[in-house]
C-alpha cells in the first residue's frame, strides 16, 4: 500500500503529464448513477432511495406487511436453489463461530443447497477468508466466497480500467492482494481510481492524497468497497466501520463514491452470471437492513434477516424502519431446530 508520510507540502504529484485516457472513467451514468434509478452493473451513490426497480414493488409491500417471523424452515429452505450468506454478525462475530453454524451449512448442503458467502469487509482477499473460515472448521471452497476487496479488482475489470493507471489504496491487504490478481498497480504511474476500504491504519495523509488524486485528476474514480457504519473486529463490541473512512474523502472532494459492495448489486449481477443462478431462487440472509437485506431486494431475492449481528428486533420493528426482510429469526442454527418441530 502506498502509505504517504510526509508532510502535506512535500506530498508527490498525483497528476499525469497527459490527459486522462477517456477509458479510465465510469461508464455513463444513464440512468444507472441516477437517484431512484438503477440498471447492470449496479453501482450507485450509496442510498436508499437509489435502488433498482426489479425490487421496488417486492419492497413496496414489504414495508406495508411488516416482516415475518421464519416458523417454517423447509418451505424456505426448498422455496430456493441457492443461499447467499453475509458473514460478519451471521457466521461469525469478530473471531468467534456462531453457535450451530456447522450443523446448519451441512444440513442446506445436504439438500443440494448451492451456498455462497458475501462480505463487505475488504480487510482480506477471498483466498484469506478462506483461510479464516478453514480456522474455524469449516470447508468453504474460495469461489464460494466474494468479499468486497475482490468486487473492487472486478469493477475495475468491467470496464476495461487501463493497466496503466495507478489505483490508489486506503485500505488494507485484501484490497492489494485481490488489484495484483487482477493485474492493477497501485504503486507508480497516473493515478486513475482511489479505492476506500476498510483501514485501521487510516491517518490524515491518506486522506490529503486521496482527496489529491480526485481533485487533481479528471476522471478519477472514488470507488468505497462499503460505506457500513460500524464493523465487527471482536464479538465484544461495535468498531467504526469502512463508511467512517469513505465519509473522510467524501467530506473533503464533495463527490459521491461507487459502492462496488452491498447494498449495490454489482456483486449479485456477478454471481447471479457467474452460476447461472436465477436471482428469484437466491436467499439473501444478513444481519443489517440497510445493507444486506436490502441487497437481496435489489436483486429480487428472498431475504432472510438474523438477529445474531447488527440489528435488534426493535430496530426492525420500529416505525422509523422501512426496510423489511420476507422473514427473520434469531440466527441461522434455527433452521435446525425450526426443521424439527415441523416434523
Amino acid at each position: 500500500m502506498l502509505q504517504v508520510r510526509a508532510p502535506p507540502t512535500f506530498l508527490p504529484s498525483t497528476t499525469s503529464s497527459s490527459s486522462p485516457s477517456s477509458s479510465s472513467q465510469a461508464p455513463a451514468p444513464s440512468a444507472s448513477f441516477g437517484r431512484g434509478s438503477h440498471r447492470r452493473g449496479g453501482l450507485v451513490p450509496f442510498a436508499a432511495a437509489a435502488s433498482p426497480r426489479r425490487g421496488a414493488a417486492r419492497r413496496s409491500v414489504m414495508a406495508a406487511a411488516g416482516a415475518a417471523k421464519l416458523e417454517d424452515a423447509d418451505a424456505l429452505i426448498d422455496s430456493v436453489e441457492t443461499f447467499i450468506f453475509d458473514c460478519d454478525g451471521v457466521i461469525w462475530k469478530g473471531d468467534k463461530l456462531i453457535d450451530g453454524v456447522p450443523e446448519t451449512l451441512d444440513l442446506l448442503r445436504s439438500k443440494g443447497k448451492r451456498l455462497v458467502f458475501v462480505t463487505n469487509n475488504s480487510t482480506k482477499s477471498r483466498k484469506q477468508y478462506g483461510k479464516k473460515f478453514e480456522t474455524l472448521g469449516l470447508s468453504v471452497d474460495e469461489e464460494e466466497i466474494f468479499a468486497s476487496s475482490f468486487a473492487a479488482a472486478a469493477y475495475l475489470q468491467s470496464i476495461d480500467f487501463p493497466k496503466d493507471k495507478k489505483v490508489y489504496v486506503i485500505g488494507e491487504e485484501g484490497i492489494l492482494k485481490e488489484l495484483e490478481l487482477a493485474g492493477f498497480q497501485y504503486l507508480g504511474g497516473p493515478v486513475g481510481a482511489v479505492v476506500v476500504g476498510f483501514d485501521r491504519y487510516f491517518n490524515y495523509y491518506k486522506v490529503q492524497y486521496g482527496t489529491l488524486c480526485i481533485r487533481e485528476n479528471p476522471g478519477c474514480l472514488f470507488i468505497a468497497t462499503n460505506r457500513d457504519a460500524v464493523t465487527h473486529l471482536t464479538d465484544a463490541q461495535e468498531w467504526a466501520g469502512g463508511g467512517s473512512m469513505v465519509g473522510a474523502i467524501l467530506g473533503s472532494t464533495k463527490q459521491e463514491p461507487l459502492v462496488v459492495g452491498k447494498p449495490s448489486t454489482f456483486m449479485m449481477d456477478y454471481l447471479a452470471k457467474k452460476f447461472g443462478i436465477t436471482t428469484s431462487q437466491i436467499c439473501m440472509v444478513g444481519d443489517r437492513l440497510d445493507t444486506d437485506i436490502l441487497f437481496g431486494q435489489n436483486g429480487g431475492c428472498k431475504t432472510l434477516l438474523v438477529l445474531s449481528g447488527v440489528t435488534s428486533l426493535q430496530t426492525l420493528q420500529s416505525p422509523d424502519n422501512s426496510i423489511q426482510p420476507d422473514f427473520y429469526t434469531n440466527q441461522i442454527s434455527d433452521f435446525l431446530t425450526l426443521k424439527a418441530a415441523t416434523v
